[in-house]
């Protein structure tokens, strides 16, 4: 039994050379350039080995030479990295709208489609797969292959299901199957906070690499958080971890079993927070429909601005979210949370009000340590997320995979 474990360890010969080749990758995708000499200091390979490597990746048209580097004598080396013209495709599809993109191989958004999400599942992915044929076709040769799809609720992201969305329509939606089978191309699906909290950890700012348990959280319709462990997304065994927005904070009398009063869903999402600040100033309760996270944006720009109930709301509501991390922080022993949410546009006001709920130094080690901040991409991390799920198994050296529906994946 032990040797078998043991031969379960040992790297075959192509699994190696896709393991170096995903380091390659990786180490180009965190740098802007790099020489072939760079690559094999930092990776630890022999340059005989890199250039095999850079070799098929340049012949894949995933990696371009970039001028010369400056030499200090000799021949000065080729600069390497990620080919920008490469783009590839994703959709996040939330309750108000979906949105479509390219992005390019280091997430940058380069061509955006949107539309108002139709209630019908159907109706949505088709319009999806007309999105993909137009920007697929303006594209060309530069597409990378695959498709990436994210989406609010219980996502399994083995069988490409939509386990469980916000409706009945929403509920057990293959949508990888429905795609595949329509487009030919190989479907990624996951959680749209799973997406997100990838995409703030793979290209956000550099504070959060090397963070050994990272917190990504999401408000907006609802209330979701990602957790990453050394870099690895934690999906949980029922594709189920991470639905902050249940957690209780303030307990209520009742028997709910979900969506209780005084959950998180029900004290800090953006459709509370347009219902608190209505309440507030005495207008009439608008229904969940339409955008609100525009309508939330609106509010923390009139916080920051001085507003006195804007700024009562947006206190309140960071006071709820700041409990509630604290509460992760304790259970997780987290070292970095990063807050995706429309209020984050008042984030002084929101900032001051929560950390003071977090602990410190004093009462958990390494508290003064935790890096608290807001997402850099100002709402776009799951679009950008999904865009990057085709190029999962590109950049961990895996081989395709084929689909149910015999899509090459």
């Amino acid at each position: 039994m032990k040797l078998g474990a043991a031969a379960k360890r040992i790297l075959r010969p192509l699994e190696v050379r896709g393991a170096n080749r995903a380091a390659v990758l990786l180490l180009l995708q965190q740098s802007d350039y790099l020489s072939r000499a760079d690559v094999a200091r930092q990776s630890g390979l022999s340059e005989g080995a890199i250039s095999r490597i850079v070799m098929d990746l340049l012949d894949e048209g995933l990696v371009r030479e970039d001028g010369a580097e400056n030499s200090t004598g000799g021949r000065p080396g080729r600069r390497l990295a990620l080919d920008q013209r490469r783009v590839v495709f994703g959709a996040e599809i939330q309750n108000w709208e979906t949105r479509c993109a390219m992005c390019t191989l280091r997430g940058r958004v380069v061509r955006t489609e949107r539309f108002r999400t139709p209630e019908s599942a159907v109706e949505t992915l088709e319009q999806v797969a007309r999105s993909f044929t137009t920007l697929s076709k303006e594209f060309g040769q530069d597409r990378v292959p695959g498709i990436g799809i994210c989406a609010r609720g219980i996502v399994n992201s083995e069988t490409g299901v939509l386990v469980l969305g916000n409706t009945a329509e929403w509920h057990n939606v293959p949508v990888r199957e429905f795609l595949e089978r329509r487009l030919k191309e190989p479907v990624e699906v996951e959680n749209n906070v799973r997406a997100a909290a990838l995409a703030e950890y793979t290209y956000g700012l550099p504070d959060v690499a090397g963070r050994h348990c990272f917190l990504f959280v999401k408000v907006d319709e609802g209330v979701g958080m990602g957790v990453l462990f050394d870099g690895k997304l934690y999906p949980g065994p029922h594709m189920a971890a991470g639905e902050f927005g249940q957690m209780v904070i303030e307990a209520f009398p009742g028997e709910e079993r979900h969506d209780r009063p005084g959950c998180l869903e029900r004290l800090i999402s953006n459709p509370a927070i347009c219902n608190k600040y209505a309440d507030l100033v005495g207008n009439r309760r608008q229904n969940n429909g339409g955008d609100t996270s525009a309508r939330v944006r609106r509010i923390a720009e009139m916080a920051r601005a001085g507003d006195l109930s804007a700024r009562q709301v947006i206190r309140e509501v960071s006071r709820h979210l700041g409990l509630g991390i604290s509460n992760m922080v304790w259970a997780l022993d987290a070292d970095a949370v990063v807050v995706d949410a429309p209020i984050t546009e008042a984030w002084s006001e929101v900032e001051s009000v929560l950390r003071r709920q977090l602990p410190d130094a004093r009462e958990l080690l390494g508290g003064n340590a935790l890096l608290v901040r807001p997402s850099v991409f100002g709402g776009e991390a799951a679009l950008i997320g999904a865009a990057t799920l085709p190029l999962a198994s590109i950049f961990a050296g895996l081989p395709p995979m084929t689909s149910p529906a015999g899509v090459r994946r």
